[in-house]
């Protein structure tokens, strides 16, 4: 049996839902990605179909990525002004320093929870 043929169940008899094989997938389906650089969403809809592969790396042995109805699917809502502003305190909180209060110009970078000068100080006080 090939990869393929394991991963192809259109009746949904094995899976549950219909199930095609990665990349073959019949028109009319997307994944959210996909619905998203249409400027589409899945608007509240079931997912209707999958796609899978198998995957050596993953501890279930395969990959699957879902598909939704694009008939079905509704534009993405626009950007009002206050999620503007709230994106941009997000921003802002992200580049700040907790430690010093010192605002820069790119993230602070998670695995450290502060800037590096707050986080290394010997190594600044040597430079």
């Amino acid at each position: 049996m090939s990869a393929y043929a394991k991963c192809y169940d259109p009746s949904g008899a094995r899976f549950g839902i219909p199930t095609y094989p990665w990349r073959l997938a019949p028109d009319g389906y997307a994944t959210r990605r996909q619905l998203r650089a249409c400027g589409l969403r899945p608007g509240g809809q079931q997912v209707a179909a999958q796609i899978m592969r198998t995957h050596r790396g993953r501890k279930a042995g395969v990959q699957v990525a879902y598909l939704y109805r694009v008939d079905r699917a509704k534009p993405v809502r626009p950007m009002t002004s206050r999620k503007w502003g709230a994106l941009a305190l997000a921003m802002l909180a992200r580049r700040t320093c907790p430690n010093c209060r010192i605002t820069y110009s790119y993230c602070i970078p998670t695995s450290l929870g502060m800037c590096v000068p707050c986080a290394y100080p010997e190594e600044q006080c040597a430079a």
